[in-house]
């Protein structure tokens, strides 16, 4: 969700305003997706390395994500959303913590939307606390070193219970995918936008939706493999 601080600068505005935009635009897009049927969704909300950033804006986002999670939570659960965070939690305060926590209890029942909060996570991060994890297992003999493979690393990663992603999508017109989900996007498609995240909306959310579905999907086989199978 790429763009915040460029669309305040733009407006001659500070960059928690930008923020502020951002959080609406995510709103925005969790409707978007409900309306849509999409079943899960992912936003990668703060980065490991964002933690370098002055801190008169750091301070900023904290607060904002406190009033985030007071004000949206129970609306997430009304709606039948199932709200979860990956990421080291250990860096941000106790009051966000606790209330990560009640967000993942009160919704973990439900099933309309699996809504992910990526927030301090990197991809990095995600492969060496699974790393950590099959070494743990392996040292306690609960696992052969040998039988290590991609099904247990994936096992092992943040959100192994979901399927991998189908559309990865970048706002803010810069194309890398900066440390998110590196495993997990093996085969995604991956959509980049020059939009800035503020500015994102359901108007958005379809032509990228219409771009991944315009796309052929071959996973390795042939574009033959597929229209045979198709037609059989």
């Amino acid at each position: 969700m790429d763009g915040n601080g460029r669309w305040a600068k733009m407006r001659h505005r500070p960059r928690s305003l930008g923020h502020r935009a951002g959080a609406r635009a995510a709103n925005l897009c969790i409707d978007a997706c409900l309306e849509a049927g999409i079943p899960a969704l992912t936003l990668f909300a703060f980065s490991r390395e964002n933690w370098q950033r002055p801190d008169e804006e750091v301070g900023a986002l904290m607060q904002l994500f406190l009033r985030a999670l007071d004000r949206e939570v129970d609306e997430l659960h009304r709606r039948g959303v199932r709200l979860r965070f990956i990421g080291e939690r250990g860096a941000f305060s106790a009051d966000i913590r606790a209330r990560m926590a009640r967000g993942e209890t009160l919704t973990r029942a439900n099933t309309r939307l699996h809504l992910t909060i990526a927030a301090d996570y990197s991809g990095r991060w995600d492969l060496a606390q699974a790393a950590r994890t099959l070494a743990r297992r392996a040292l306690e003999g609960r696992l052969s070193p040998d039988a290590i493979g991609e099904a247990e690393l994936g096992s092992a990663l943040a959100l192994s219970d979901l399927p991998d992603p189908d559309l990865f999508i970048r706002t803010g017109g810069d194309t890398r995918i900066s440390n998110f989900l590196l495993w997990q996007l093996a085969y995604c498609e991956l959509y980049f936008t020059d939009t800035l995240w503020p500015d994102f909306d359901a108007a958005q959310l379809r032509l990228a939706l219409d771009a991944f579905a315009s796309r052929e999907r071959r996973f390795g086989r042939t574009s033959d493999q597929l229209a045979s199978e198709s037609a059989s």
